[in-house]
């Protein structure tokens, strides 16, 4: 059973910072590609950030370049995304994915609150 667990997220400041865990149980890890996505209330799910499963790959959302991180642990099996720099428009629900060809996988997702 393919199992993706966030937790991380909570309430920060303004120009604080988190940082979020994925931890991934179930699948070939490092054969994954693995992203952050978030969704905030009445909006879509967007992509903030993306670690490829081959070669150090990333891609950022233009929201949120210089400011957060994706790295990825394979001996752990874990994706990670630090947050710096918070601002309230950052405030959404926070999921991790993995995916490979056809296969993708979500967590249930963890909350980010940023208070101005």
């Amino acid at each position: 059973q393919v199992q993706l667990v966030e937790s991380g997220g909570g309430l920060v400041q303004s120009g604080g910072s988190l940082r979020l865990s994925c931890v991934v149980s179930g699948l070939a890890f490092s054969l994954y590609a693995m992203s952050w996505y978030r969704q905030a209330p009445g909006k879509e799910r967007e992509l903030v950030a993306h670690f490829s499963s081959f070669g150090p790959n990333t891609v950022y959302a233009d929201s949120v370049k210089g400011r957060f991180t994706i790295s990825r642990d394979n001996a752990k099996n874990t994706v990670y995304l630090q947050m710096n720099s918070l601002k309230p428009e950052d405030t959404a629900v926070y999921y991790c994915k993995a995916a490979r060809t056809s296969a993708i996988y979500w967590g249930q997702g963890t909350q980010v609150t940023v208070s101005s």
